[in-house]
């Protein structure tokens, strides 16, 4: 009896633990205007306290988010990142308490250990952590005069004491003078301690034009530590700084708060999380901000509000839940903006709430959509053609070579017919189109494309020009990329490029999306480099894997191996991984 593969969905998922050295080839250059640490190839996914947790953070709280995150199956589909905010610190009357060398100290009353215990157990996980920073140097180390550390210099050498910082907590933070010697070295051993603590992400808050220079000291502030800490900066910069923002950090605030602290509780806790104004106000800021999102750095709309069920949303009259939660997950991935959840990701947890509160099953669905997360992960920002009457149309093309189109009805009330004509997505004729909320297959269409929407309902769909056979060919780059998995240079491969560090756990994977027009057995055709022997494992349509092993003699040379897949009409995708060992690099696919 043939063993049987089962049908093969190509959603492209890439995550990888890879140590250096171990793939040949270098990283690819992210643009030469984003920043050039390496970092954020790809929007960042994850989870950050603000949003529901707010200003009562504790180790135990972290944990248990963490512990959610990776229970949910969250981590399975790329959620990496678990994120303190604010209100971690120690105060007092004079705001900020601080350690020997004038900097932060942890509030032992909310976390008894201090933070690297909690990061080391988000470690533990295979997660990555992620803390919060405003710009200057405490009042509390000035009236201290503590000393600098590795320095002969103190904290009066470098404050400005004629201006106060813009600080949420503690507030009472000075301007930091960066003529004056010892003013990066302060910086300097901020983020040394953070990096010591094993910190992974850096949200520097509070910034605008004036703090340029904080960003520039902690950039290079990072960078000394050695260790790779993704950079973002935080809220409402100003768009006439966009190419400075990019130049020296991962993502940046492009608003306020998507919080409505409309919950009628003390500063805003609890539910209602946001409103649909919140959500909507983005839409023109995604349209301006557009040109300055690419590799390396990203334009942040605030946290994704998905995750909590019904309760997450103030109600609107006339207008899903669902609906609106679809409407911003879908905008932010048209973005390729980072998704960073601010939802109780414990309501998602089956161990610890096999009885989830109404919509939660809804949300876990939408936020485990490996086809929104992999348009999410293609590292284009969409541009907006069509804005009129509500009606909204935002579109961008892959490596590929398919078109993603969203549709909105932004109104508050009526259903809308909102259309986009092929001319105005960028080509003419007729395509392939298949909705990537459902994965249904839409059809061959010619020339337009139409959808009638409810109030604040979305409508995503894959558009494969020509005669629809639909997702021939996939560049391994153009998937959805997490973990460790890097893109790299590679001169011989298709469109220059290839995804690497692939595999030795369970994590690093990669899944691709084909869309072939009629259902059968079909010819996969798996371009790859590699110096020496290896293996994919390849599931189709989250079926059962066949190992596939490959040899190869230069990670510079791409070859290839065919093996037989039985897929759907329609929407399918391929997991390429290897959980014990590393894979191959992966160059792109064809399938006959």
């Amino acid at each position: 009896m043939r063993p049987r593969l089962k049908r093969l969905s190509i959603v492209l998922t890439v995550l990888s633990t890879g140590v250096a050295g171990v793939v040949a080839g270098v990283l690819a250059a992210p643009d030469a205007r984003a920043s050039n640490n390496g970092l954020s190839i790809r929007p960042a996914m994850g989870w950050s306290s603000w949003s529901f947790i707010r200003r009562s953070p504790t180790a135990a709280k972290i944990i248990a988010q963490a512990d959610a995150m990776k229970n949910s199956g969250l981590a399975d589909h790329g959620y990496t990142y678990v994120n303190v905010d604010d209100f971690f610190q120690k105060c007092d009357a004079n705001g900020y308490v601080v350690d020997g060398f004038g900097r932060w100290t942890v509030d032992t009353a909310k976390f008894p250990g201090g933070i690297k215990p909690v990061a080391d157990h988000v470690h533990s996980l295979g997660l990555k952590f992620g803390l919060y920073v405003t710009p200057g140097i405490p009042q509390n180390a000035v009236d201290k005069n503590t000393p600098i550390e590795g320095t002969s210099f103190h904290a009066r050498d470098i404050a400005d004491t004629s201006r106060l910082e813009k600080s949420y907590n503690c507030k009472h933070m000075y301007f930091i003078d960066y003529s004056k010697p010892g003013a990066q070295e302060y910086v300097n051993s901020f983020a040394n301690l953070y990096a010591s603590w094993g910190v992974d992400y850096l949200k520097i808050d509070g910034v605008g034009s004036s703090d340029i220079p904080d960003v520039q000291a902690w950039d290079k502030a990072l960078r000394q530590t050695g260790r790779p800490i993704n950079f973002a900066l935080s809220n409402n910069l100003p768009i006439a700084d966009a190419s400075t923002w990019r130049q020296l950090s991962n993502s940046w605030r492009t608003q306020g708060d998507v919080e409505c602290y409309c919950s009628g509780q003390p500063n805003g806790v609890g539910y209602p999380l946001t409103t649909w104004a919140k959500i909507a106000s983005r839409f023109n800021s995604v349209a301006s901000w557009q040109p300055f999102a690419g590799p390396g750095g990203w334009n942040d709309y605030d946290s994704i509000e998905i995750g909590s069920g019904d309760q997450e949303i103030q109600d609107i009259t006339g207008m899903n839940k669902a609906d609106i939660r679809r409407t911003q997950l879908t905008l932010w991935s048209m973005a390729a903006a980072p998704l960073l959840l601010g939802t109780d990701l414990v309501l998602m947890d089956p161990t610890k709430t096999p009885t989830p509160p109404a919509g939660v099953n809804t949300d876990k669905a939408m936020l485990f959509n490996d086809r929104l997360i992999a348009i999410d992960q293609d590292g284009v920002a969409a541009k907006r053609i069509v804005n009129s009457n509500g009606g909204q149309v935002f579109s961008k093309r892959e490596a590929n070579g398919d078109f993603i189109v969203a549709l909105f009805n932004t109104n508050t009330s009526g259903n809308l017919t909102v259309s986009v004509s092929w001319s105005q997505v960028g080509f003419t004729g007729s395509a392939h189109v298949r909705n990537e909320w459902s994965g249904a297959d839409g059809g061959t269409v010619t020339n337009s494309y139409s959808a009638t929407l409810r109030p604040g309902e979305p409508r995503l769909i894959r558009v494969t020009p020509g005669s629809g056979g639909g997702g021939s060919t996939v560049e391994a780059e153009a998937g959805s990329i997490a973990g460790a998995a890097r893109i790299a240079g590679c001169t011989a491969c298709s469109g220059g490029q290839k995804v690497g560090f692939i595999g030795n756990g369970a994590a690093n994977f990669v899944t691709l999306n084909v869309t072939p027009s009629a259902a059968g057995s079909r010819t996969l055709t798996i371009i790859y480099t590699l110096n020496g022997n290896r293996s994919f494992f390849v599931s189709v349509n989250g079926g059962a894997a066949v190992e596939v092993p490959l040899t190869g003699t230069s990670f510079a040379t791409p070859f290839t191996k065919t093996i037989t897949v039985t897929l759907n009409a329609g929407s399918n995708s391929i997991k390429f991984f290897n959980n014990t060992a590393y894979a191959p690099d992966l160059d792109k696919i064809s399938v006959n």
